[in-house]
């Protein structure tokens, strides 16, 4: 007999779902992935959950039982409400997901033997919303690079850049939940004439925005792995570009670790490997931009992740549920 989280992740590209066990570990053949996109309806939205939250139940076995659900979404996100409102997918603003889950959890309850379910009704069982990043920083906590670390910024750069917080011990949600939204903070000057988006850091350090400004310059690539390649050539565009992003998470890493005194700082996703040396970048800039010593401090580590991450960080909603802020 198994002990299972469910774990449900919500992005701007994918929805995921997967039975997690209290080791960390996925269940074979519980995990399954729709495509999301910024023209999915809200429809096609709920439809993807809907098929990759019964495809995990079902891999439950006649002696495993489901504990709770953990939900990992892109934000911003409302705890009290439990919705979500992802930034990259516009047909879902306010958007009831845990309901939704919940409403999978009692289709269930009807299939599933009550030797697989804590309470013989799984609609009873707990379903505990985060923003995606934060469910990461308290994966990286348990299982990954920050496991002992009581003060600590966990980072994905990817398509978008997201991130969570621990804390004193605890993982930090704030007022709404949303705390972590590193993304969004600002790190350079606005453009004149332009909004406050363009000075974020997800708009300067994200893959399509890296590359996007790159073919502004006069690049002639399409995509990251492009870039990647321009970079290890020396193409002067290239180069730019990668280390344009790097600073800005730098100096992001360096704004919150003088506002919260921070010891570890772990960085993950697609984007943070497009060069072998991107991380020292980012180091580069944490020794120099700090005004206070005190910043300086902080480490820069490497993920202790694979790209099951997400789920992961979804299911550490349920069996780290004792660190919740």
């Amino acid at each position: 007999m198994t002990d299972y989280a469910l774990a449900v992740d919500v992005g701007g590209t994918k929805v995921e779902a997967a039975l997690v066990a209290a080791d960390g570990v996925l269940s074979p053949g519980s995990r399954d992935r729709r495509p999301t996109g910024h023209d999915s309806t809200s429809d096609q939205l709920a439809d993807a959950v809907r098929d990759v939250v019964r495809h995990a139940l079902a891999a439950l076995g006649d002696d495993d039982v489901l504990v709770g659900a953990g939900i990992g979404s892109a934000g911003p996100v409302d705890l009290v409400e439990g919705t979500v409102s992802p930034i990259n997918l516009p047909a879902w603003r306010g958007f009831p997901l845990r309901t939704l889950v919940l409403e999978l959890l009692a289709e269930a309850s009807e299939s599933l033997g009550t030797e697989t379910r804590a309470d013989a009704d799984t609609a009873d069982l707990p379903v505990t919303l985060r923003l995606d990043g934060v469910s990461l920083a308290l994966a990286e906590h348990w299982v990954g690079a920050t496991q002992g670390v009581d003060n600590a910024v966990a980072i994905t750069v990817s398509t978008g850049v997201g991130g969570g917080l621990i804390v004193n011990g605890r993982l930090l949600s704030g007022g709404t939940g949303n705390a972590g939204h590193i993304g969004q903070i600002q790190i350079a000057d606005r453009p004149a004439g332009e909004s406050a988006w363009a000075a974020t850091l997800e708009v300067i350090a994200s893959g399509p925005n890296v590359v996007r400004w790159a073919q502004q310059q006069g690049w002639q690539g399409e995509r990251g792995e492009d870039l990647a390649a321009g970079y290890v050539a020396g193409d002067e565009i290239a180069v730019a570009a990668v280390r344009r992003s790097a600073n800005a998470v730098g100096e992001a890493i360096s704004s919150v670790t003088t506002l919260l005194d921070l010891d570890v700082a772990a960085i993950g996703g697609g984007f943070s490997r497009v060069s072998d040396d991107y991380l020292d970048l980012v180091r580069a800039t944490v020794e120099e931009a700090p005004v206070n010593g005190y910043a300086r401090r902080v480490r820069v580590v490497r993920s202790g992740l694979s790209d099951e991450s997400p789920l992961v960080g979804a299911a550490a909603l349920v069996w780290q549920a004792d660190l919740l802020g």
